[in-house]
């Protein structure tokens, strides 16, 4: 896992998802990330180069796949993760996904075009993932954020923030929601708020480890407790 160097609650949810699968283990390289914006110091945070860095190193250890556990694409365009995937494969020979590029993979399995979006960003961020979505054919068609620019900040929303973004998204009855970030502690909610609603919620920590584990034939449906996404893969 390629990791944000302010992110505090992918790693400790990677593990919670993977804590009965004793034949699977996680591991992350780091790279600075502090702020989400769309000001040019904000964006040159995700150069390639940081990020590849960070990819070899992990190639070091002989990993099976190496994913970016991150939602850049959001707003900087799925193009961004498909050439960052075709790069890494490149330089280390190891497989690559993304966070962002599995969640469209489980939208488009399930067929959701229309979808609710929950984020901790600035309206502007949150103006350009609405645009990248429609670019690939997704429509947000119902949204919250939370106006922080502050990447540590994130792992500060409360569970009782998250899920009252969720609520309100509901009655607008979007084929799924997308909590959107990996530094937001949607993951552990999702089973509870997809049984009080009836909508399939896609925590991107999750979809990371959806997106690891598809691209090396692992069985999804041994990942229990997260989701939808993995009961009926």
């Amino acid at each position: 896992m390629l990791t944000p160097s302010s992110n505090t609650v992918l790693e400790p949810v990677t593990m919670q998802m993977l804590k009965d699968l004793p034949d699977v283990t996680a591991h992350f390289s780091r790279f600075r990330v502090t702020a989400i914006g769309l000001d040019q110091a904000a964006l040159s945070q995700f150069d390639d180069r940081p990020m590849m860095t960070a990819a070899e190193l992990l190639a070091d250890a002989k990993v099976d796949v190496i994913v970016w556990n991150g939602t850049s694409a959001g707003w900087l365009g799925l193009d961004s993760d498909r050439l960052l995937c075709e790069r890494i494969t490149q330089a280390t020979g190891v497989r690559a996904s993304t966070s962002v590029l599995a969640l469209f993979d489980v939208m488009r399995q399930r067929n959701e075009r229309r979808i609710g979006l929950a984020t901790p960003y600035t309206s502007d961020v949150q103006a350009a993932i609405i645009k990248s979505f429609a670019n690939e054919g997704v429509e947000i068609i119902c949204e919250r954020h939370q106006g922080i620019r502050d990447n540590f900040s994130f792992s500060q929303v409360t569970a009782e923030t998250i899920t009252e973004m969720i609520s309100e998204l509901v009655p607008s009855q979007p084929d799924s929601i997308a909590v959107f970030c990996t530094n937001l502690a949607g993951a552990p909610l999702v089973n509870l708020l997809e049984q009080t609603y009836g909508i399939a919620i896609h925590d991107s920590v999750a979809t990371a480890i959806y997106g690891a584990m598809s691209t090396v034939g692992y069985d999804l449906t041994q990942v229990s407790g997260f989701g939808k996404m993995f009961a009926q893969a």
